[in-house]
C-alpha cells in the first residue's frame, strides 16, 4: 500500500506515528508523513531520511466566536489543498491520522478521494480533532479500551499506543554508565513529556532539600528553559543527577531508572509500561477535558502508579511519596510488575494489520 500518516504537532502524536511508519516500511509499504511546522517535528525527523514528509500549516481549533477562527479556516483550507495535490501524485491506499488538527485535513482529503481512512486515539478521552474526524473514517483505533464509548457511531479497534522500535530495554548497568550515574543507587527519572514541564521541575526543586541524604540519584529531563536552574539545585543538595533539556536515546534513561515522576500523556505511559517503570504521575492540569487525569487513573487502578494533582503539590508531599517508594522496595517491585502488565503488546503492528484488513476488497462482507 501507499500509506499516509498525519502525526505532527506534539510528541504524543508524532512518536506513535513514527512507530507505525517503521512497521509499514518493514512490511513493504510506501509511507508518507504529514507533520506540523513546529520545531519538535523537525527535530524528531532530523536524520530520518528513510521517511518522506511534508509540513502542513494547520493550527489548533480556536473558539468559533474568536477572530482567530478566520486564520484557522484559511490555514486549514491551505492544508487541504496541499494534501489533495500530493494525493494526485502519491495515490494513497490508506490514510491514518494520529490526532490533532494536523491530521484532520489529510483524513478529509482522503475521504473526498474515496480512500480508506483511519484515526488513532491514544488517550482515555478523545481530543476535539478526533471527535470531529471520526465521522470520516472506516475505524477508530484506540490506545485504551475505556475510550470506546466516546465513538458510539463508528467501529473501534483496541490496538494500544505504538512505541518506536528502538525503545527496548538495555542493560541497566550500561545505561547508568552512559549517563554518568552510579550503579548502586535507586534512580528516579523526572520528565515532563516532549514539551518539558515547568510545574514538575519546580515541584522537584522544592522537594530536593527534603531528600538530602537519601540513597537516590536522578535523571531529570527539564526542557531547555529550566535546565540550568534544575542542575544547580541538584548540585546544591549534593544529589547525583544527570540533568538535560532532552535526551534522544530514551531507551537509555528508561533502562537506567527504577521509577518515574512524569506527566500522563498516553505516549509517555505506553513507554513507561514498556520498560516496567512504576510512576508518580502529575497530570498536566490544562490538558483538554483533563484527559491526562483519566489516563493516569487507568494506571492507578492497575496498581502501577500514584497520582498527584499539580495544585496539591507541596514540596513535602512529593518528597514523602518518593521516600515511600525508596523505603518499600517490595511495593516498588509490585508496581513495576503491574506496569509491565499494562504495556501495549505489538501496538504498531496491530495498527498496521488493522489498516491492511480494512483496506482489503470485500472487507465489509466479512465483518
Amino acid at each position: 500500500m501507499n500509506t499516509v500518516i498525519a502525526c505532527g504537532g506534539t510528541g504524543g502524536h508524532l512518536f506513535p506515528g513514527l512507530a507505525v511508519a517503521e512497521v509499514l516500511r518493514a512490511r513493504g509499504h510506501e509511507v508518507m508523513l504529514f507533520v506540523s511546522e513546529k520545531e519538535i517535528d523537525s527535530l524528531a525527523l532530523s536524520g530520518r531520511s528513510e521517511f518522506r514528509f511534508h509540513k502542513l500549516p494547520t493550527v489548533g481549533l480556536p473558539s468559533p466566536f474568536s477572530p482567530a477562527i478566520l486564520g484557522f479556516a484559511r490555514r486549514f483550507a491551505e492544508s487541504l489543498s496541499i494534501c489533495r495535490g500530493i494525493y494526485r501524485k502519491f495515490k494513497p491506499h490508506a490514510i491514518l491520522g494520529m490526532g490533532g488538527f494536523t491530521s484532520t485535513a489529510p483524513v478529509l482529503a482522503g475521504k473526498l478521494r474515496g480512500v480508506p481512512t483511519f484515526i488513532h486515539e491514544s488517550n482515555a478521552i478523545p481530543g476535539k480533532a478526533n471527535k470531529l474526524t471520526a465521522r470520516m473514517v472506516r475505524a477508530v483505533l484506540l490506545g485504551f479500551k475505556e475510550c470506546a464509548p466516546y465513538f458510539p457511531k463508528v467501529r473501534t479497534e483496541v490496538t494500544g499506543t505504538p512505541i518506536r522500535h528502538e525503545l527496548r530495554p538495555i542493560d541497566r548497568k550500561l545505561a547508568r554508565q552512559r549517563l554518568g550515574l552510579r550503579e548502586d543507587l535507586l534512580t528516579v527519572l523526572v520528565m515532563g513529556g516532549s514539551q518539558g514541564a515547568s510545574g514538575i521541575n519546580q515541584a522537584m526543586i522544592k522537594s530536593l532539600p527534603l531528600l538530602h541524604g537519601t540513597p537516590i540519584q536522578a535523571i531529570h529531563l527539564s526542557g531547555a528553559r529550566d535546565e540550568r536552574l534544575v542542575a544547580d539545585n541538584y548540585h546544591r543538595e549534593n544529589i547525583p543527577a544527570h540533568v538535560a533539556a532532552f535526551h534522544h536515546a530514551m531507551e537509555e534513561v528508561y533502562s537506567a531508572a527504577d521509577f518515574a515522576i512524569a506527566r500522563s500523556g498516553a505516549a509517555s505511559l505506553a513507554e513507561l509500561a514498556a520498560f516496567s517503570l512504576p510512576a508518580i504521575l502529575i497530570p498536566f492540569p490544562y490538558a483538554a477535558e483533563d484527559h491526562q487525569t483519566k489516563n493516569a487513573e487507568i494506571f492507578v487502578r492497575g496498581g502501577a502508579a500514584i497520582i498527584l494533582k499539580e495544585s496539591d503539590l507541596a514540596a513535602d508531599l512529593l518528597a514523602q511519596k518518593i521516600r515511600e517508594l525508596i523505603e518499600h522496595p517490595n511495593m516498588l517491585q509490585r508496581m513495576a510488575d503491574n506496569s509491565a502488565s499494562l504495556a501495549p503488546k505489538n501496538a504498531a503492528a496491530l495498527v498496521v494489520e488493522t489498516m491492511e484488513r480494512y483496506t482489503q476488497p470485500n472487507h465489509d462482507a466479512r465483518l
